[in-house]
Parts: C-alpha cells; sequence; structure tokens
C-alpha cells in the first residue's frame, strides 16, 4: 500500500526531532533569509551582466525576481504546511513522484556543491585585489577549510555567522544607496559632476543592445537569486518554524526591489555602463572614482565575506540534503548519522571533500571557472524552483481533493502563476544555449539526469528485491 502524502512528511519529521536540533532563532532565519539573496551574483556577476545588457540588466533582474517572488510563496506555503528540512525534495517525493524526490535532493546538493565552487573562485578573485602575487586557489582553499570546520561546531554557530555576515551585507548595500543618491543629488565628490539618472538612458539608450542583452542575462540574474530558498532547508532546526518561516518568505520582494534593482540603479546612474570594467566589482569601482580608496577597501572586504556567506550556505544545505537522502534510504546510511552536537557531520564532510574541486578548477581554468560554474548551478537552480511551483500545484490540488489540510498563508494567483514560473525557467534554459560560455551547463545536466535516474531505477530494483525476500 502506497504511503499517503502526509506519511512520507511525518516520516521525515520524526528523524529530525530525533536527530537535529532546533537552534536556529527568529533573528537567524530573517538574516539567513535577506542574506541568501545577496552574494556574489551582485557583487561579482553584475559587472558582467552590466557589460552585457546595459542598463536593461535591471529589466532581468525584475523579470526574474517577479518569478522568484512567486516561487518563495509557493515554498512558504508548503513550509507552513510540514516545516521539514527536505523541504523540496521531501514535498517533491510526497506530491510528485518518489524519482521526483530523488532527483531533487540530489540535484540541490549538487547545485549547492557547484555554487560553493563559484563563491570560492570569487574570494580568490577578491583577495587579488590586495594580493594579486597569490594564487587564486589559496584563498578558495583557506575560506573552504575554514567554513567546514564551522559547520561541525553547532546550528547555532552556523546561524550567528550567518546572521553577521548578512548584517555586514545589508549595512554596506544600504550605506552605498545613501552616498550614491547623495551624489546623483547634491553633487558630493567630483563623480558627481557627471553622476545622473539620465545615464540610464542617454548612453545608447536603456537597452543599448537590444533585448538580446536582456535575454542573455537572464541566467546571470537567476544565479544571483539563488540561495533565497536556502530557508526551506532551515525549517527542520528552527525555533518556531511556522511563525518564522513566513516572515522571512514574505520580505523576498524588499531584498529584490532594494539590493538587487536599487543597487544596481545607483551603480550605473553614478557610472555609464559602458565605463564599468567588466573583470572588476561595480561596487569597488564606484567608491574608487566617488575617491575614497579606503571605502573601495572596504567594498572588496565586503564581497569576500558575501562569497564566503553563500559558501556557508552551501555547506549547511548540502549536509541538510545529504542528511535528509539518507533518511529516505535514497543515500549511503553513513550520511544519514548525526554527531553528538546534532550535527550530520559525515554528510558535510563529504560535500566539502566535493567543493574541493572547486580549488582544483581554480588552479587549473581560473579565467572560465566562475561562468562554467555559474552557469551548471543555474540549471540546478530551475530544477529545484521548477519542481517546488509543480508541487505546490499538486499540493493546492491535494488539499481541493480533502488529502490534506489548507493553510491560511498562500501564494497568490495559483495556478495561473505557477504556469508563468515554469514559463520562464523553460526560456531561460533555451536562453542558456544562446552563449558559447553558458552552453556547457546544457551539455552537463542531460548527463546529470540520465546518471540520477539510472541510479534511481537500480535503487528501485534493490529495495522491490529486499522487499520480494522478506515476504518469503
Amino acid at each position: 500500500m502506497k504511503p499517503s502524502v502526509d506519511d512520507v512528511i511525518d516520516q521525515e519529521a520524526g528523524h529530525e526531532a530525533q536527530d537535529l536540533k532546533r537552534g536556529l532563532k527568529d533573528r537567524h532565519i530573517q538574516l539567513i533569509a535577506i542574506g541568501g539573496a545577496i552574494g556574489v551574483g551582485l557583487f561579482l556577476g553584475s559587472a558582467k551582466a552590466i557589460h552585457q545588457a546595459g542598463p536593461a540588466l535591471i529589466l532581468s533582474y525584475a523579470v526574474a525576481g517577479l518569478a522568484v517572488f512567486f516561487i518563495m510563496r509557493a515554498l512558504g506555503e508548503l513550509l507552513v504546511h510540514r516545516p521539514v528540512a527536505g523541504s523540496f525534495a521531501t514535498y517533491a517525493d510526497a506530491y510528485v513522484s518518489p524519482w521526483a524526490g530523488f532527483v531533487t535532493g540530489w540535484t540541490y546538493w549538487f547545485t549547492w556543491i557547484v555554487t560553493a565552487m563559484a563563491e570560492l573562485t570569487a574570494i580568490g578573485v577578491y583577495v587579488h585585489y590586495w594580493f594579486p602575487q597569490v594564487p587564486q586557489w589559496a584563498p578558495a582553499l583557506v575560506a573552504l577549510v575554514l567554513l567546514y570546520g564551522v559547520n561541525l561546531i553547532a546550528v547555532k554557530v552556523f546561524g550567528e555567522l550567518e546572521f553577521w555576515f548578512a548584517i555586514i551585507k545589508v549595512v554596506t548595500i544600504v550605506g552605498m544607496l545613501i552616498l550614491g543618491l547623495a551624489v546623483i543629488c547634491f553633487g558630493v565628490s567630483d563623480l558627481g559632476k557627471t553622476a545622473s539618472f539620465s545615464n540610464l538612458w542617454s548612453h545608447g539608450g536603456f537597452s543599448p543592445v537590444g533585448m538580446v542583452g536582456v535575454v542573455l542575462t537572464l541566467q546571470i540574474a537567476c544565479f544571483a537569486y539563488t540561495g533565497v530558498e536556502l530557508i526551506g532547508v532551515t525549517a527542520g532546526e528552527a525555533e518556531n518554524p511556522k511563525e518564522v518561516l513566513p516572515h522571512a518568505t514574505n520580505s523576498v520582494t524588499y531584498r529584490i526591489l532594494v539590493f538587487y534593482i536599487g543597487a544596481l540603479a545607483i551603480i550605473m546612474s553614478l557610472m555609464p555602463w559602458d565605463e564599468i570594467n567588466p573583470g572588476m566589482s561595480p561596487f569597488v569601482q564606484v567608491f574608487e572614482k566617488i575617491g575614497i580608496p579606503l571605502a573601495a577597501g572596504i567594498i572588496n572586504f565586503v564581497v569576500i565575506t558575501a562569497a564566503a556567506s553563500s559558501c556557508n550556505s552551501g555547506i549547511f544545505s548540502t549536509g541538510r540534503m545529504l542528511y535528509t537522502l539518507a533518511q529516505s534510504k535514497q543515500a549511503p546510511a553513513m550520511v544519514g548519522k548525526v554527531s553528538s552536537r546534532h550535527i550530520p557531520a559525515t554528510a558535510i564532510t563529504i560535500s566539502a571533500i566535493c567543493m574541493l574541486l572547486g580549488v582544483v578548477l581554480n588552479y587549473l581554468v581560473p579565467e572560465e571557472v566562475f561562468t562554467y560554474v555559474t552557469s551548471v548551478a543555474t540549471v540546478g537552480s530551475i530544477w529545484t524552483w521548477g519542481i517546488i511551483v509543480w508541487a505546490h500545484m499538486k499540493y493546492r490540488r491535494a488539499v481541493a481533493a480533502g488529502e490534506v489540510e489548507g493553510v491560511d498563508y498562500r501564494m497568490p494567483g495559483t495556478p495561473f502563476s505557477n504556469w508563468f514560473v515554469l514559463i520562464f525557467l523553460a526560456l531561460v534554459l533555451i536562453f542558456l544555449a544562446l552563449d558559447a560560455s553558458t552552453r556547457v551547463a546544457l551539455y552537463v545536466a542531460p548527463v546529470w539526469f540520465i546518471l540520477l535516474t539510472i541510479g534511481y531505477k537500480m535503487l528501485s530494483t534493490s529495495k522491490s528485491a529486499q522487499l520480494a525476500e522478506q515476504a518469503r
């Protein structure tokens, strides 16, 4: 007899209640939610994106941001329904199919592995600002070792580190916005002579390279938002999850408007888009132009912490996802064990070892590694986000059929908003094929999903054989 959706989710919740510790407080979750959306995609990837699309990049981030808003509201509704660490992997298993749960869990693990590689790459790039003689791989290795150690201590330590990482990022961006507005409106500093909102349309127009630029930067915008769904993975270790998680989910709209669209609009108003160096953080360039060298160094430090924050989240989330897969008997049992500190230490260690590949890539192809890994991570995020809205639609159907209870916190516009997100994500996949540097992701993705399907079939065959043997 097939277990009900509630049975599937409640089984995982039972494991978590015994193994994991709810050590993440309200302030941790709120700042993890904010910090999850602010990373290398904004501080490093936006420079290349500005060069590709000009001011029309704002449109790319706005459209992608609307899709992410609906994704987060769908996830928020599911989290209020059942707050478990497996999150979307568990919902995929319960509401779509066991195959979907298996593929989603492993794909999300893989996505954060390559995302952490991108963040480690960014750390190496930013350290070059101060120490150009240091090889790019060395700072990446040091950061990985330190963050791995932090994640083995306790979930509360992870939460505290992310809290302060997020505070640094938020204060810096807000400070840049205030200073930027002062330069534009009151002519502060020498940059004030040329800074103007008219820079958004006076250098070849708002879309100087046409809609092609918008299309080609959608994958960068999607990668920039990678991590907003992280609050779903924290659900199994959050205090009062049904109260905290909706508040964190609702804040996604403000994060998108202020930290991405607002920041990009100010940057391209302070400096014409065609004067921004695509190989250097636009934040650093702006402060150098204003004439505050010390501030440029501070910004460089901030973007290093942003990259470290995202890598820290990657170690946390990959460890929890491997733990969840093990509890569902979809990963080796050894990774489903927790330490005396209630930490899935074995799962974290295996994930960190895999992230070492990012250090190797920084040694072998330091120039191309960032584009490669961001493209692959985007495909993984697209799958995860698509599964979230698909599982949400199936959940709503289960509610309508009286199979499960609904909740008051709901995603607006269902099912139309769900289909908007799915169509948008499909278009982003198509657009990846238009750029040779991002096309590599479309070569890797089919191989990955074929391997996962083979693994799932082998696992299912093994389980069937075990059940048949027990029946005898």
